[in-house]
């Protein structure tokens, strides 16, 4: 269905268009997994992200045979960015269609390339469906985010990439929201070299490959629950699961909690800014999702595009799962020198307060009682579980505010 020469082909297109970024090798994470950890920094891609490629391929393609007069697409925002810079290298006019939960960011920068944004739906699947009508309204070129053979093969390019890079991979970890980076890399791994496992990557709260993968058959998940907005997606293309169902390996998902403080290392140790869905590969691995102790494993990030006003909600998240930072409340007497009692046993023990919220207005409280809410830095989930007994200990019974919290 789709031919390692055709990636090639995509490969000779992108030649000289977008950077070309050689996998790197990552001593930390490969000390955490006693693996060989390579990563490949899609993150510093042109636009942000691999989306890129396939977008590139398609509209080059579509223009090198007179095809080709304006486009529509639909995006999370990655692949918008891509139909957008594709389309004003050739001088074409884009209509992108994004869901209102879209970053700030990835708008502002769609726009930036010069397209057209509307604005509609809560998921991509919505925003779909719009740009469906605006195309058949305006006789305009859909440029599909991902079910496209022409796309798949654009993102396929990765593949040979890798391998010229790494020739001995044992595994490659691939993100997969609609399927076409996965369908892509899999297809083009497997057809030059078999013995390398697939393993695609999914968000625990948007898993419609994964499940599509198990059962053998498409399944849409409807309650999508995720912080990678990049690979939210309802359900997958039936082009991408056919190429995925054939060369993949496996499929395997991670939480938002664990993508959160993969994001967190990836900002403190190698000082890479990674959205949430671009991070799930690195994710799986540091999780032990599948064994790779002794292997080469190459982890795709595969995209940077991150709403700065995010990345705060993403730390706390990162550091509350990695033992580094609490939330919890406890009630106590409403009297002066309880507030300074209950601080001096955090100082004493090391404990750094961020916050402090003093509650007096819940009905079940008696008169001269409060809720004390209290956020602070420790070292770890062992200082941690020290500082609340030292607090159990004085009398204070302590509820902890987040279930990521591990108590």
């Amino acid at each position: 269905m789709l031919t390692l020469k055709e990636i090639e082909q995509a490969a000779l297109r992108l030649r000289n268009v977008i950077h070309d970024i050689p996998l790197s090798s990552a001593l930390t994470y490969s000390n955490i997994t006693r693996a060989s950890i390579f990563l490949k920094y899609e993150n510093q891609q042109k636009t942000g992200s691999f989306k890129v490629r396939g977008a590139y391929n398609k509209i080059m393609k579509l223009h090198e045979n007179n095809e080709i007069k304006s486009v529509v697409a639909s995006s999370a925002g990655n692949h918008a960015q891509g139909v957008a810079f594709a389309a004003n290298a050739i001088g074409v006019e884009a209509t992108i269609v994004m869901p209102r939960s879209s970053p700030i960011a990835k708008v502002a920068a769609t726009r930036d390339y010069g397209a057209k944004v509307l604005l509609h739906g809560a998921f991509y699947d919505e925003s779909y469906q719009k740009a469906i009508e605006i195309q058949e309204e305006a006789q305009s070129t859909f440029i599909h985010p991902f079910d496209d053979l022409d796309i798949i093969a654009g993102q396929g390019t990765l593949g040979l990439e890798i391998l010229r890079d790494l020739p001995g991979a044992d595994i490659v970890f691939v993100p997969a929201g609609g399927g076409g980076l996965l369908a892509g890399v899999a297809c083009c791994i497997k057809q030059i070299n078999p013995r390398v496992r697939i393993i695609g990557v999914q968000a625990e709260g948007a898993s419609s490959i994964a499940r599509s993968f198990a059962a053998g058959k498409m399944v849409t998940v409807d309650d999508i629950r995720t912080i990678a907005d990049g690979i939210a997606v309802k359900y997958p293309g039936a082009k991408c699961m056919e190429l995925i169902n054939e060369y993949v390996d496996e499929i395997v998902v991670v939480s938002d909690a664990e993508i959160a403080a993969t994001l967190l290392m990836l900002i403190e140790r190698s000082k890479q800014i990674v959205e949430p869905a671009g991070a799930v590969s690195l994710a799986a691995a540091l999780n032990n999702k599948v064994e790779i102790a002794g292997k080469k494993v190459a982890c795709i990030l595969s995209g940077g595009n991150i709403d700065v006003s995010f990345i705060h909600k993403v730390v706390e998240k990162g550091l509350i799962t990695r033992g580094r930072y609490m939330k919890f409340h406890t009630v106590m007497l409403d009297v002066p020198g309880s507030l300074e009692k209950f601080a001096s046993i955090l100082a004493k023990n090391n404990a750094n307060i961020t916050m402090v919220q003093h509650d007096r207005l819940k009905a079940d409280l008696d008169l001269n009682e409060a809720i004390l809410h209290i956020a602070c830095e420790v070292d770890g989930f062992e200082h941690g579980h020290m500082v609340i007994a030292e607090l159990e200990k004085a009398g204070y019974s302590i509820t902890m505010e987040s279930d990521d919290y591990r108590f």
